[in-house]
């Protein structure tokens, strides 16, 4: 009886905690315990549960249970985030939604698009080409920086006079070309656009050219006419390598060949040594030229099919103040003014900047940023056009701030001078001034304060995008509404739609 006892405590000991199980075991066969403390077990001779078969009652709920603690996916709790397949729904209803207004117009219209048409955009006259005259003529103002320059550097000038001939030089490039394009009756509103445009990027380039050359002579006499490119600019991320070029310090940049290339490759600010590709790559290039050309056809089509017949049907209610029809013409403008923007975007931004780059061998191919994330207006500003933002940080913004300007005094004046290129690029090539684009630039400063006390995450930046997507309508229908008023007497009569 005495060792039937024995054995059902042992089996009863088997069925306790694990540490106890441990601890009778190592008292039964003698375990040592060694310096750190820990028990050393021999291997029980009995066997073991896990194999012995286990029955139901055994087992209990675990094994057939089909529950756990979970939240649903489309909880945030839950941490799930590939909503892969929602996106695809969404850009199918997209395409079969737009399809429909696609069908619509040309049941309605019938086709529009006229390939011949669009010379008339840039030529009134096939004889008088005179947004490529100026264009031409701006060649002037590169060659004055250039000798300037020269003048400068081996001291034939003196600073102040330096000074006051850029400005003279400077001011000349945005007051010559508005006087031409205002002046000259055969200059077409697209023609005036793309001539002001060209001297437009090319005062922001100069005025980096002089700053730099500036920086250079200073430090050239701090440092006894020693000078390394680290001194003279910024350096920059070398995005696709470097090759053997030799680098050039101050004043061998004073060449043509180098103010050339400034000029022509997509950056606004200069420096004396660029980053450089090692190669052209052909088929990069010819990828990027084919997307040119089909993005400029697709542009001009959806913009002569959709937008025309959409802009000339709002002149009725603008002319009647029919704030509901207004308001409905707005919205339905939007889809095909954003359709636009974004084709024009990746137009502009990545195909052609990319064809320019390669051909150039220019390294730095960072012209955009992740704009389509914002969650606040100034990160959309400083993100979507980086060649402008790089300008205005380092040429307008950081020289206020060292001069003692605060923050956002200096942030609003980089608000400032940016309504003012935007009102000069749209009202002198229509010949018209209504400050328009200038009052939606401003308006961007109260609209980023909002956004920023009172919206955060996707709610910013669906903020963001109802800017961008109502804002642009707003602007270009009261420049139609003004234009046609100023040169055809009365608002064109639209169809109704």
């Amino acid at each position: 009886m005495g060792d039937r006892s024995e054995k059902g405590s042992g089996k009863h000991r088997r069925r306790t905690t694990i540490s106890g199980d441990a601890a009778a075991h190592a008292k039964r066969s003698g375990a040592t315990e060694t310096l750190s403390g820990q028990v050393k077990e021999k291997e029980p001779r009995h066997e073991t549960s896990a194999s012995k078969p286990k029955s139901h009652s055994d087992a209990g709920d675990d094994t057939f249970s089909c529950h756990k603690l979970q939240e649903s996916l489309l909880s945030s709790d839950s941490g799930y985030s590939n909503y892969r397949g929602i996106l695809n729904w969404c850009v199918v209803m997209l395409v079969l939604s737009n399809a429909r207004l696609v069908l619509e117009n040309l049941i309605k219209y019938g086709i529009l698009v006229d390939p011949i048409q669009i010379i008339s955009l840039f030529l009134k006259d096939p004889y008088s080409w005179p947004a490529l005259c100026l264009i031409i003529v701006s060649n002037v103002f590169i060659m004055a920086a250039l000798y300037t320059e020269r003048k400068l550097s081996v001291g034939s000038v003196s600073e102040s006079t330096g000074t006051f001939l850029y400005s003279i030089n400077l001011a000349a490039l945005l007051f010559f070309p508005a006087v031409t394009v205002l002046r000259v009756t055969s200059m077409t509103p697209v023609g005036g656009v793309v001539a002001l445009g060209v001297f437009t990027v090319l005062f922001l380039k100069l005025y980096s050219y002089r700053d730099v050359n500036k920086w250079c002579r200073e430090t050239r006499h701090a440092k006894a006419r020693t000078l390394s490119r680290s001194h003279s600019c910024p350096s920059v991320h070398k995005a696709n390598g470097t090759t053997g070029y030799t680098p050039v310090t101050y004043p061998g940049n004073l060449t043509h060949r180098d103010i050339y290339y400034f000029v022509f490759v997509p950056t606004l600010c200069y420096e004396l040594n660029f980053p450089r590709s090692p190669r052209i790559r052909k088929r990069f290039l010819l990828r990027r030229l084919l997307e040119m050309l089909f993005l400029m056809q697709l542009m001009v089509g959806l913009i002569q099919q959709w937008m025309v017949p959409t802009i000339q049907n709002s002149m009725k209610p603008f002319q009647d103040m029919d704030f509901t029809r207004i308001v409905e013409r707005l919205l339905k403008l939007a889809v095909p003014n954003h359709f636009i923007w974004l084709l024009f975007f990746y137009w502009y931004f990545h195909s052609s900047m990319n064809f320019i780059a390669e051909l150039m061998q220019f390294g730095d191919r960072e012209f955009y940023r992740d704009w389509w994330n914002s969650e606040t207006i100034p990160y959309f500003w400083s993100n979507w056009n980086i060649p402008v933002h790089k300008w205005c940080l380092r040429h307008f913004y950081k020289p206020m701030l060292v001069r003692g300007i605060n923050k956002l005094p200096a942030q609003i004046a980089v608000f400032f001078l940016s309504a003012f290129f935007h009102e000069y690029l749209v009202s002198v090539p229509l010949k018209m001034f209504r400050l328009w684009a200038f009052l939606g630039m401003m308006s961007q400063i109260p609209l980023a304060y909002f956004v920023g006390r009172f919206l955060r995450g996707n709610y910013g930046n669906a903020a963001v995008w109802m800017s961008l997507i109502i804002g642009q309508p707003i602007a270009v229908l009261m420049y139609v509404h003004d234009y046609y008023v100023l040169h055809y007497g009365n608002a064109s009569e639209g169809v109704a739609a």
